[in-house]
Parts: structure tokens; C-alpha cells; sequence
């Protein structure tokens, strides 16, 4: 039955990149629900599993970023700097401190849920323009490396956290959204390797799932040139919304199992 579980990954992977891409998100954030519920992957396996799709999935968004001339900017070493380390922090706070499912869980719940409801409401209420105020270089150092640590927990590699703070600081998303890809890939590559080496350590299930993961993450590839191809043909304020929804009802049924 490997076969099964191979294709039904490609498939997730797929569907995911397709819908999340064109907004650049890299969509890790809706694989990890799919990976726990759907293919029973241990914990906290799951983590690096996800963080392995982020580095398959990512380089075809990165490659057309950097032909446009736009993923090395400074915005991106800032984000990098502070992402790295913050990711490594995190792959251990995974290992040692929250290996349980229900925590794990409830943690989905408290960052899927707010960042949800965020991105409606931003979308259905965009903020007034004005001058831009952009965070400045220690604040954007500190608030990479929170995210990278929280990141690092739970596999999503960081980017697509921090994509939104800084998008509600009024920073263009055409200079967002490299930065953030870069620092997802970035620190995906970081936590998967921390995994990896952890589980030489560890006598749990920490080591990612790489059948799995190579699955998800082709099926993203592929799903993300797709997704790139549609973006033109599709209205921002749907995708928005959708992303929005998501993340807010894989939130809200998570908090409902740990509280159940």
C-alpha cells in the first residue's frame, strides 16, 4: 500500500501548492493538518516531514524571484539572519519539550486560527494607505527569530508567519513575498537537517518520513508552476479569502479536538 500512501501525497501536495502559490505561500501550512490526520504521521515526525516538502516544493518560486531580480534584497539577508538560528532553537523545543500530540495540536489551533481570521480581515478591510514605516533592522532581527523558532515547531519553515506582519506593516507584497519564500526554503533545509540529526540522538519518531515527504513536495513543484500559471487569472481578494478560511477552520477543528 506505499503506493497509496505515495499518491494520495502527490495528489495533497499538488492541490495544496495549486491553491496557495499564487498568493506565495509555499502551502506547508495546510499540508501539516493533512499529514496528522490523514496519513498518521507520528509525532513528532511530522515536523521535519513538513519541513522536507518546503525544500522540494520551494525552488520554482524561488527561480522565477530571482530571474525578476528580486529575491536577494535586504530584506531577505535580514530575514535569513534571524530565521536560521531560530530554526534549529525550534527543531529542539519540538523534540524535547512539546513531543505530545495535544500540545502539538492546540499550538496548531492558536497560530492557524488568528492568522486566518487575519487574513480575512485584511482582506475584507484593507488597511488606509499612508507612509510606509518599516520595522527597523533589530526589530526585524528579533521578530525572524521568533518566527523561526516557532517555525522550526511546527514545519512550516517561518516565511509564511512573518509574510503577514510584515505585509501589515505596509511593506509592498512584491517585495514580501521573495523574502519570505527564501526564508522558508532557507530554514526548512536548516530544520530538516536539525531533525535528521536529532533522531540519531533520539529514540522517538523524529527522523521526517522521506517517502512521504518527497511525495508532497513533487506534488508541490508541480502544483506551485501550476499555481504561478493561474495567479494571473484569478481575483486577489478570492484567494485571500480562501487562504483565510482555511487556516481558520483547520484551526478552529483542532482547538475543538483538544478541547473535546
Amino acid at each position: 500500500m506505499d503506493w497509496w500512501l505515495g499518491l494520495g501525497g502527490l495528489a495533497a501536495g499538488l492541490l495544496i501548492a495549486v491553491v496557495t502559490a499564487p498568493v506565495g505561500v509555499s502551502g506547508a501550512v495546510f499540508l501539516l493538518p493533512v499529514q496528522l490526520s490523514l496519513f498518521g504521521v507520528p509525532n513528532p515526525a511530522v515536523t521535519p516531514t513538513n519541513l522536507l516538502y518546503n525544500v522540494i516544493a520551494g525552488p520554482g518560486a524561488l527561480w522565477r524571484h530571482h530571474r525578476t531580480g528580486r529575491l536577494w534584497s535586504p530584506l531577505t539577508r535580514r530575514l535569513l539572519a534571524g530565521t536560521l538560528p531560530g530554526v534549529v532553537a525550534g527543531a529542539v523545543i519540538r523534540v524535547f519539550a512539546l513531543p505530545g500530540p495535544t500540545v502539538f495540536r492546540l499550538l496548531i489551533a492558536a497560530l492557524l486560527l488568528p492568522l486566518g481570521l487575519w487574513l480575512c480581515a485584511r482582506t475584507l478591510r484593507p488597511a488606509s494607505t499612508g507612509p510606509v514605516r518599516e520595522p527597523s533592522p533589530r526589530a526585524l532581527g528579533a521578530l525572524a527569530l521568533t518566527v523561526g523558532v516557532v517555525g522550526g515547531i511546527y514545519g512550516i519553515g517561518g516565511g509564511s508567519l512573518i509574510s503577514p506582519v510584515l505585509a501589515g506593516r505596509g511593506i509592498p507584497v512584491s517585495r514580501v513575498a521573495p523574502a519570505a519564500l527564501a526564508a522558508t526554503f532557507a530554514t526548512s533545509i536548516v530544520g530538516a537537517a536539525t531533525f535528521a540529526l536529532l533522531s540519531l540522538a533520539h529514540s522517538g519518531a523524529i527522523a521526517p518520513d522521506w517517502y512521504l515527504g518527497i511525495c508532497c513536495g513533487l506534488g508541490g513543484l508541480g502544483g506551485g508552476y501550476l499555481g504561478a500559471r493561474l495567479q494571473p487569472h484569478l481575483p486577489e481578494t478570492l484567494l485571500r479569502l480562501l487562504l483565510g478560511s482555511l487556516a481558520a477552520g483547520v484551526g478552529t477543528l483542532y482547538a475543538v479536538q483538544v478541547l473535546t
